[in-house]
Parts: C-alpha cells; structure tokens; sequence
C-alpha cells in the first residue's frame, strides 16, 4: 500500500491558496518525476524498505496522459523480513477530465508473479479487470467487472487527484477509486496546515486524511493515513504516514525532477 503517499499558522505570513485546478489547469505538467522512500517501524525504527518512483508523461501517439509508478523493495527488506517486492504501473488518464482509462499493472512479491489490465468503458459504465499468472500461461484468467460512473480513479491517478481538489482546511471531498476491478468510495478530509521538512525548505502542507481503512474499505484492516500536500502552486505530496496492524510505514519525497528545471535533491 506504499502507493498510497502524505492549524497554526500566521496569516499575515502565509495565507492558504484557494485554488481551483482542473484538468487543463494542473499543478503538475509532462516530464515531473517524483521519488519516495518508504521506511519501516516496528521492532526497529526506520528502516528503509523501498523505493517509489512516479513519472507523469503524455500517452504515446495519443492525446492522453500516461503515469508510470514503480514500487521496489530495498535488500534491508529481504533480510530483515525475507521479503521482498516489485510492481509496476501505467495508467493511462483521459486529458479532457482526468479520468482513468486504463490500468496495467505487473506484480511480483517474492515467487509470486501476475499481470492485470484493466479497462474503463464509460459508455458501458463498466471495468473490466483480467488478471494472468504468467508463470502459469495455460491457467486460466481472473476476471471482474464492476459497474462504474463517470469519474473515476486508479490507485496512482487518485494521487494526482487528490492535486486538483481546491484544498482548505475543515474541507471535505469523496473519491472514487477502483483497484482490480472493484470500486470503492474514499471519503477525503484536510484536517490541517501544518509546516513540514521536505526537500523544498520548511513549507505549509495541507493535512490530508483518506479513509482507506476499514469494513468495505481499500484495505479491510484497521489503521489509517495522512497525507502532506505542499500549500503552494506545486501541490505536491512530500510525505505520507501509515499506520497498520503490521507497524508504521512513512513516506518521503527524496527527488523531484522537471522537464524544464534542474532537479531538486533531499
């Protein structure tokens, strides 16, 4: 779930935008890269676990945008807990209203492999998700279908979602968010403007609160997350925290890369 990243105040110092962004009007533009960390508490405190990488770019020989997300774990994980992970997305986001339209996704957690697609018919209003064992080529596919309505998200679209809401505190919004091939409601609450460490220097972040936890929920166990958005033009996320049964897991922007500007480095 490591893709899933991050009130006082003075006013006379920093006032909080308000924002109205759309699909045509982004925060973000062709060409960002952003890179995470993900650590590990429980038993031992931070340790390094994995590597997240998004990459926002246009579709090839198409008018749509492509986000490509990369999830690896670091050797720490494989020898502190003999595990160890790879996944890989590309989403495919309609550029008129920044919905998604296609999900491929490659898994690997330890043996275990399996490649999924999964394809948004909104005339149809429906997703259909096929899963494949590659190992196994004659086993046959998983497949679901679910009913959908007109705006909705992927697991790594959501993030950049949640970019386009006109954050402010005591706010409320609701996405909804598909994930192999069954639809959830995410209920979404900015709780605070809180100044955080990021890469950037010590900025205002919007405190943001997803309910992904819970009965009927993305994930159907107890815990919760927080979010940091940077209360700036950027809208960028730089650091996010996971709380589960298993321990906590926090999330940090480490890079930031642009087309037309020099990286900035943790």
């Amino acid at each position: 779930m490591l893709f899933c990243l991050f009130v006082a105040f003075s006013s006379n110092l920093t006032a909080q935008t308000n924002v109205n962004y759309s699909a045509k009007n982004k925060p973000f533009a062709t060409g960002e890269v952003l890179t995470f960390e993900g650590k590990v508490s429980k038993i031992i405190q931070g340790i390094a676990v994995a590597d997240l990488t998004f990459t926002f770019i246009n579709a090839p020989n198409s008018p749509d945008y492509l986000i490509k997300a990369e999830a690896k774990s670091k050797g720490s994980l494989l020898k502190l807990f003999r595990y160890s992970f790879f996944q890989q997305y590309e989403s495919t986001v309609d550029s008129q209203n920044f919905r998604i339209l296609k999900t491929v996704k490659h898994d690997e957690q330890k043996e275990r492999v399996r490649d999924s697609e999964a394809v948004f018919d909104y005339n149809a209003n429906q997703v259909t998700f096929v899963e494949t064992n590659p190992k196994e080529p004659m086993r046959p596919p998983r497949k679901i279908a679910s009913e959908i309505k007109d705006q909705i998200y992927d697991m790594v679209s959501g993030i950049y979602a949640l970019r386009l809401l006109p954050l402010a505190v005591g706010k409320t919004f609701e996405l909804t968010v598909s994930d192999s091939g069954l639809v959830y409601k995410v209920p979404i609450r900015v709780t605070a403007r809180e100044r955080q460490k990021t890469i950037f220097g010590k900025i205002m972040c919007f405190r943001i609160e997803p309910e992904i936890f819970g009965n009927n929920r993305l994930i159907e166990q107890e815990g919760s997350m927080i979010i940091w958005i940077t209360d700036d033009t950027r809208r960028v996320p730089v650091r996010s925290q996971i709380n589960t049964e298993r321990g906590k897991i926090e999330v940090k922007l480490k890079r930031a890369n642009y087309k037309s500007t020099p990286p900035v480095k943790s």
